[in-house]
């Protein structure tokens, strides 16, 4: 069972921290769990506290219940003892009370205005109109062979250059290039998969390896090429332009999208309306670059 100073952490941490909207009991299923001198705590009450709490120690459901009605119990005991000192009285808690009161109100109108956004016809919308603007990229599906040199190992660079040689004869004599880099590649995936690297765009590979491949015809055997992780021989499957991801693939970055774009649209119109006066000097924004400037 969580200790008296875990459920003390938690408690000071939920009365710290703005609170979010939560998440209702469904309809008829907010029984009262627990009675503290005549007060309820019921499921929602557990829904609200786990959802403002966000990571629990792993913990059993029946044993998850009894510490946050316990943590809801000693939260009913304090604020009742609070109240008796009248501390809900003073200028410094009506402050907080009402910016906590402005916050939330803040939250349900945003989460309002970025539910009623999302509909399929503007996520689609959103959707084909970043695809449009994709920039066509090309991508090369390859095969390699490596035999591997440490850099700056001149006496072993000229052995793996005479190796991967001898392996392109074999290539241009007409042997499959997957059973070749199943006998011979320093690559060990490479002896797995026969060297298959897949699609990938210029910006994936080293230099060295990207022109070499992309400056291949489909379906041609490379001289040797020497990166950084000794000498290959390279050959092209396959060029494409990258196809766009399917709308279900971004679905949910969209969706956030879609509602961030609300809520900013609405913050947007509200300030612009609004008279804002300054009684203090604005600091200019940094220059890019400057020491703080936003990157």
């Amino acid at each position: 069972m969580p200790s008296l100073f875990m459920r003390g952490a938690l408690a000071v941490f939920l009365l710290t921290t703005a609170l979010p909207a939560y998440a209702q009991a469904p309809a008829g299923q907010d029984q009262v769990l627990a009675k503290v001198n005549g007060v309820e705590i019921r499921q929602s009450d557990l829904n609200a506290v786990e959802e403002e709490a966000g990571q629990i120690p792993p913990m059993s459901e029946g044993a998850k219940r009894d510490y946050l009605v316990a943590f809801l119990t000693d939260m009913l005991l304090v604020s009742k003892a609070a109240e008796e000192q009248k501390l809900g009285d003073t200028p410094d808690y009506q402050r907080k009370l009402d910016f906590a009161r402005k916050k939330l109100l803040m939250s349900a109108l945003l989460g309002k205005v970025g539910s009623a956004a999302v509909t399929d016809d503007a996520m689609k919308k959103v959707y084909d109109d970043a695809v449009k603007q994709m920039p066509a990229e090309e991508e090369v599906h390859a095969r390699h062979i490596l035999i591997r040199a440490d850099a700056g190992d001149e006496k072993a660079s000229k052995a793996a250059e005479d190796k991967i040689k001898a392996v392109i004869v074999r290539l241009n004599k007409g042997e499959d290039f997957v059973k070749v880099a199943g006998e011979v590649t320093e690559d060990p995936s490479g002896k797995a998969n026969g060297g298959d690297l897949g699609y990938f765009g210029k910006e994936q590979m080293v230099p060295e390896f990207a022109d070499a491949a992309f400056g291949l015809e489909k379906g041609k055997i490379s001289q040797p090429v020497k990166t950084q992780f000794g000498w290959h021989v390279l050959k092209v499957e396959d060029k494409r332009t990258k196809p766009a991801p399917s709308f279900d693939e971004v679905k949910p970055q969209v969706e956030q999208f879609v509602t961030r774009k609300a809520q900013a649209d609405l913050v947007t119109k509200l300030r612009d309306s609004a008279k804002v006066e300054k009684f203090y000097q604005s600091e200019a924004p940094a220059a890019p670059g400057a020491p703080g400037a936003p990157k």
